[in-house]
């Protein structure tokens, strides 16, 4: 089965449609599917439901979405960093499903594994719990959450072979490796594309039997950082160095 396509626009070809489900990975800016959410923007698939920790910020990442107004519902930890996403949802233009952060990594968690629902304290008396079902366990309330499944998920990995086996890169892995198994279709751009076996079959963290479609990453390509945070410098000690 080939899986490696020559670039994002084909191997995103006869997948999207209108109103489907689309999981997509990255915290932030870190480790998001850029080349393949533009892909997402270039074809115009609209009334989409976007399952992502966040919605990345103004024209970067699924931020490019909510400027054209693709996005019809978020399914999403935070928006902080977002301005269209705010101004859509004050407007009442935008659906927004929020989730403690862990509930929705569960939550996937849970639908990549066949896992239905479950329960959980987190969100128990907020807003969270308001209209779902609750269980004592022990003495204390939980709140059911169901499993998320997606028509499709956007995944972004350090390193692939052409089987789709996956490797990430430190905190570029966040969302990635769960989403990866959460959809009836994996497609993954990846820095390096190498040939089975040249990397330790003991680093691999979403083994290719959950990836359909690949693209690999120009050499070119630009890792946008969010915020940049560096220490400042001290100041050089009087006299020079001893």
């Amino acid at each position: 089965m080939r899986k490696v396509y020559p670039d994002a626009r084909e191997a995103l070809a006869g997948l999207l449609r209108d109103g489907m489900t689309i999981m997509s990975g990255g915290f932030g800016l870190c480790g998001i599917p850029a080349v393949l959410i533009e892909a997402v923007r270039e074809s115009g698939a609209k009334d989409l439901t976007v399952v992502s920790n966040n919605a990345g910020i103004d024209g970067v990442g699924l931020g490019v979405l909510l400027e054209t107004r693709q996005i019809r519902k978020m399914v999403s930890s935070y928006v902080g960093e977002n301005q269209t996403f705010a101004k859509q949802y004050l407007a009442g233009e935008l659906e927004i499903e929020f989730n403690p952060q862990g509930t929705l990594a569960e939550r996937i968690r849970a639908g990549g594994a066949g896992i239905p629902a479950f329960y959980t304290k987190t969100g128990v008396g907020t807003e969270v719990a308001k209209g779902k079902p609750t269980q004592e366990f022990d003495g204390e309330t939980y709140v059911m959450e169901r499993g998320l499944f997606a028509d499709l998920a956007l995944v972004h990995a350090y390193m692939g072979d052409h089987e789709g086996n996956l490797v990430y890169r430190r905190t570029a892995r966040n969302f990635n490796p769960i989403m990866a198994t959460a959809a009836k279709v994996t497609v993954v751009q990846v820095e390096h594309l190498v040939r089975p076996g040249e990397f330790d079959p003991d680093h691999i963290i979403t083994p290719g039997v959950f990836v359909k479609r690949m693209i690999a990453l120009p050499a070119d390509y630009e890792k946008r950082i969010e915020q940049r945070t560096v220490r400042k410098r001290e100041p050089a000690a009087a006299g020079g160095v001893a």
